[in-house]
């Protein structure tokens, strides 16, 4: 257990010629470059144009191929890849041998793709074949894309460098046979020496289990965990483009933010659930059971320990965080539902099929809110299944926000009253507010337009007025 396995996000990644200068080399040399495996995302806004916008929807190439009546629009928005791709890595490499190289790597990813998509449809053409049983695959060769572009151009650099830099291609490219993720790992790490290399691993790796089925696109974190775990790391470290703080520094303010220095996995599955992941709960698991404590760290400061994330609690309750997101509250209204069973099972059935993530949710006698990550068009969808379930009952959804609270232990804390009181006190009124036994956060339903002042005003009254705790990072 001598080495690490490091995860850089794709913003970061779009940044490779700085990281190159601190993260990946700055002032080591010799042995002190290695010990070190590197999991790397695509250049960033590369899987929004393969796949769709992760934050408005736009169509990318597979949502155009999957969409029979636009046959043709996908072959558009692949040359638009292959444009942004070379676009990408012209950005960060300087030597021409290393440029041509790079161009050579996305002409042959883009063609063989085309074509392999093309031939699909043809096939699909015929009556046996229907293109909807395919589109995981199609999705899953799309996202490999991205990741063994960036991890192919990340090795020219550092080889260019000095670095023994080794490109680790786990997107089964032209793979003949179907193996398991383990299997996967295993065999492309097998022939390494991380004593004298240093591996550089797409973040994509395809396997039998089809990691987009589950995952979709948080599948990176999950190849990173897995690959930690499976190789006995000391230590598992994600690089961000920002320190994990109390909250964003942009509402609260630089000055005030903190660096969140320690937390625990309970912490980072809430943060998880609001929205603002720190590490996929999947993946979490994973490092949990091989006992490989987490580290986020800013990539662009590499002398800063970061934020240690393990299973030690705190040292005395305090509230660590204060986080919001825009939500949607359904709401399902039965005069009737009293004393009977199977309402809720119903609703959720029916949000399961439409892939909505809940939130949270409360209940009393005959109503039942639900309150979701969701946009208003699924939305939209989801209200007319209700509808058709329980004719008699009024259902709605109402666009509102959510603010929470987290942190290790909250226990006699007054969490819940002093938030209602620091809200009210900054002029702001919250629609209800919840805590659970379990102690770890509090949460505030608001309106949307309040999000934001509801969060500085929590974060000052839980966080700046109070000592903060010894951090435990280093």
């Amino acid at each position: 257990m001598t080495h690490t396995v490091e995860k850089i996000g794709g913003t970061s990644m779009s940044r490779l010629n700085e990281l190159r200068d601190t993260l990946f080399v700055g002032g080591r040399e010799g042995a002190a470059l290695y010990g070190r495996v590197f999991v790397v995302s695509a250049f960033g806004g590369i899987t929004d144009l393969l796949l769709e916008h992760k934050k408005s929807g736009a169509p990318g190439v597979y949502a155009r191929y999957a969409d029979a009546e636009g046959a043709h629009d996908w072959h558009d928005a692949l040359a638009r890849v292959s444009d942004a791709m070379i676009g990408a890595h012209n950005a960060v490499l300087d030597h021409p041998a290393d440029i041509a190289q790079a161009d050579a790597f996305v002409a042959e990813r883009i063609e063989g793709t085309r074509n392999c998509l093309i031939d699909l449809q043809r096939l699909c053409a015929y009556g046996h074949f229907r293109l909807a049983g395919h589109l995981l695959q199609v999705r899953e060769l799309l996202s490999g894309l991205g990741e063994a572009h960036s991890a192919f151009v990340a090795t020219l650099l550092l080889q260019r460098a000095g670095v023994n830099a080794r490109f680790v291609d786990l997107s089964g490219w032209r793979d003949q046979g179907e193996v398991s993720l383990d299997a996967r790992i295993s065999g492309a790490m097998a022939d390494l020496d991380i004593g004298s290399e240093m591996p550089i691993v797409t973040g994509y790796a395809q396997c039998i289990e089809g990691l987009m089925r589950e995952f979709d696109r948080g599948y990176s974190e999950v190849t990173f965990s897995r690959l930690a775990a499976l190789t006995g790391a000391r230590e598992a470290i994600i690089h961000k483009e920002f320190h994990l703080s109390s909250a964003d520094p942009k509402l609260v303010g630089s000055e005030v933010a903190r660096k969140l220095g320690h937390t625990n996995y309970d912490v980072a599955d809430q943060m998880s659930n609001m929205g603002m992941e720190a590490i996929h709960p999947k993946a979490a698991k994973a490092l949990r059971q091989a006992d490989v404590p987490l580290r986020v760290t800013n990539a662009f400061e590499p002398d800063d320990p970061g934020t240690l994330i393990d299973d030690r609690p705190a040292d005395r309750a305090a509230v660590e965080m204060i986080t919001g997101l825009d939500i949607v509250a359904l709401e399902v209204f039965e005069q009737d539902m009293v004393g009977v069973k199977g309402y809720d099972s119903t609703i959720l059935d029916i949000l399961t099929r439409h892939n909505v993530r809940i939130v949270s949710k409360t209940s009393n006698a005959n109503t039942i809110t639900h309150y979701l990550d969701a946009s208003l068009k699924v939305m939209r969808q989801v209200e007319k299944d209700l509808a058709r379930a329980y004719p008699t009952a009024e259902v709605s959804a109402r666009p509102l926000a959510m603010a929470s609270a987290i942190g290790r232990d909250l226990s006699g804390l007054s969490v819940l009253t002093d938030g209602l009181q620091a809200i009210a006190a900054a002029g702001l009124y919250a629609l209800g507010a919840s805590q659970g036994p379990r102690n770890v956060d509090v949460q505030f339903i608001l309106e949307r337009d309040a999000l934001k002042p509801t969060i500085a005003a929590l974060h000052a009254a839980l966080v700046e007025a109070v000592e903060p705790p010894l951090s435990r990072a280093a």
